[in-house]
Formats: C-alpha cells, structure tokens, sequence
C-alpha cells in the first residue's frame, strides 16, 4: 500500500489524493504539517514540504511528480492527455494552478483562517483586499477565457482541472467565493470540478478530517 505524508486540507494533498482515487489505488495517508523542523520527515522531505509518496522502497516528493509517476505507473484512468500538445497544455495548467492561482489562494487561507483561528493573531485585510482586488482579478480574467462552457479541459476529468480547481477550496475555507457575475464560465467551471464523483468523496473525508464535516 502506498503511504501519502501530508495535511488534509493541502491544495497539494488534495490532488494526489484525487489521482490515487481515480487510479483505484489503495493507500494511507499520515498526517503532516509542511515545514515541519522534524528531522525524520526532513529525511524524506529534504525541504519539508508536502506531500511526500512512498511507495515501497521509492519516495517521491512534489504533487505534480507524484501524479506523473502514477501516471506513468499505473495506465488505468488516465491523469494527462496523450497526444504532445494536449500534454504540454495540461502540464501548463498544472503549473499556473500549483505556483501563481495557489500562492494568491494560499494569502487569502492564510490571512482569514490561519492567522486569527491558529496563530491568534489579526487578520491583515490591507493584504487580503490587494490580493482579491489587484492580483487575482488578472489571473481570473485569464482563467475565464481557458476553461470551457460545459464538461473539463480535455473531455475527461483530469489533474489540470483539478490543479486549477483545488486553490479555490482554501479560499472557500476563509471565505472568498469567486465574483460569478464577473467570471461566471470558470465559477461554473469550479463548481463542476468539486461535483467530480471523486473530488467530492476526497472533499467531504477533507470536511471530516478537519472538523467541518
């Protein structure tokens, strides 16, 4: 069995979870804050970040290497597009999804749910204002004009759309919700990758984890 280290409510968790799901492969996941100082995860995470795979003797580090190694493993369900250009395209999205959409999300998380609930410190609403009205808005407009009317990026269910989709759900935990009258094509996009028969399952056993379900 495979063995996920990584926190529940982790954009990046989220999304290796959701891939072992549609591959149908069992594992068991450990909770685990990132940056932790613990030198026994540090072996393992040599940056302390999550999620971390191991599978057997092989132990693998970042979500989107994970989800190509499954990929690459296991052919069943496919988690990328096959053809060169449909591949290239998706690994993109992947990108964009992990790195810009996940840190402006992340700022929002951290500000309205992580500093006043487990830091006990103020939320600084200079910095959540800037994020929501200055820096978002471009990468939303942007979005807006990649995702499609109906069903997902490349037919199929896919990381892509899960990658672009999972920033938002910690955004949702500190209370943004995407302007729908503004970006309405990727607000309904959103909500269409949440109602996924897996993504849903992973979301609401996440609820459980931490206390909202």
């Amino acid at each position: 069995m495979m063995i996920v280290h990584g926190a529940s409510g982790s954009p990046f968790v989220r999304k290796v979870l959701v891939a072992l799901v549609i591959k149908d492969l069992p594992y068991e996941q450990i909770q685990q804050i990132p940056f932790t100082k613990d030198p026994e995860y540090r072996k393992i995470s040599p940056l302390g970040k999550i999620p971390v795979l191991q599978h057997g003797e092989l132990t693998i580090c970042d979500s989107t290497v994970i989800c190509e190694y499954l990929e690459d493993t296991f052919t069943q369900s496919p988690l990328y597009p096959t053809d060169s250009a449909g591949k290239a395209q998706a690994r993109w999205y992947e990108e964009l999804g992990g790195t810009r959409v996940a840190e402006l999300a992340a700022g929002i998380f951290f500000q309205r749910f992580m500093r006043p609930i487990v830091l006990k410190q103020e939320t600084d609403e200079e910095v959540v204002a800037k994020i929501i009205n200055k820096q978002l808005p471009p990468v939303l407009d942007y979005l807006e004009t990649q995702v499609p009317v109906d069903g997902f990026l490349f037919g199929d269910f896919m990381m892509a759309d899960m990658s672009l989709m999972s920033p938002f759900v910690n955004a949702a935990y500190a209370g943004y919700e995407i302007d729908a009258d503004r970006w309405p094509v990727f607000t309904d996009f959103v909500a269409r990758v949440q109602a996924h028969p897996v993504v849903s399952q992973v979301l609401a056993e996440e609820a459980i984890a931490l206390g909202r379900g």
